[in-house]
């Protein structure tokens, strides 16, 4: 089994603590950073653009991603030109429809002939990836986002739409495809497998980086004395 080091895939770290954000940073496989509103709520984020800015403060040489959170196109594009200001790593997320289902198409087109950095997100279908990829066509360096883990949630297999999308993508060279909602390690092999640009990987997965490769029956053996250990923790008694 290959190390991650030796993988082509580009780990992102997904998250919103500050402090996990940081220590992940001085991980030298980590090459850029994802977060999102619900990943800003479930943190206690209170403030959109201080938080931001704080994480910016500190990473100026990697790709980070922040999220525009209106439901209305124009305030979408007011939210991504003063989300975009805030530095030259700045990919500016656009989620690929508002709540009704109405399309971002027009709004990602017009951004990107701005020059506005994106990261078009939540997107799910190969029609969604074509559609994207042409609105970006013309713009600077972008990524698509395909949420391969939400697809694996209702029990299809993301892999075969994952390297179809690779191909969709592969004639405009200043776009990357993201493996989104990466669910456990192995999701890493696989996108590496069908040629993802970059996954991203929350900080509890990233934390089991120490498991790659390991014998199995020594892991068996440290499975059975953890239950061990608990339920003599536990008190249990029959």
């Amino acid at each position: 089994m290959k190390n991650i080091s030796d993988l082509c895939v580009k780990i992102f770290a997904d998250g919103a603590d500050k402090n996990g954000i940081l220590t992940m940073y001085t991980k030298k496989f980590i090459k850029g950073f994802t977060t999102n509103p619900t990943l800003m709520h479930k943190a206690g984020v209170q403030h959109y653009e201080t938080f931001a800015k704080e994480i910016l403060a500190n990473i100026q040489n990697l790709p980070i991603s922040f999220e525009v959170f209106s439901d209305d196109f124009s305030e979408m594009r007011r939210q991504a030109l003063k989300i975009s200001s805030w530095g030259d790593n700045v990919f500016v997320k656009i989620p690929i429809t508002n709540t009704k289902g109405d399309s971002a198409e027009s709004l990602i087109k017009e951004l990107a002939k701005s020059g506005i950095k994106q990261n078009v997100t939540a997107l799910m279908t190969l029609e969604q990836v074509t559609c994207a990829a042409q609105a970006l066509a013309n713009g600077p360096s972008a990524f698509i986002s395909v949420f391969a883990g939400r697809i694996a949630d209702t029990g299809r297999d993301p892999m075969p739409i994952m390297a179809e999308a690779v191909k969709i993508m592969a004639k405009h060279q200043q776009l990357e495809l993201i493996w989104a909602s990466c669910r456990e390690l192995l999701n890493i092999y696989q996108a590496n497998t069908v040629g993802c640009h970059i996954i991203t990987v929350t900080n509890d997965i990233i934390n089991k980086f120490g498991n790659i490769g390991r014998d199995l029956k020594d892991f068996s053996l440290d499975t059975v004395k953890m239950f061990h250990t608990d339920a003599a923790k536990s008190g249990f008694n029959l």
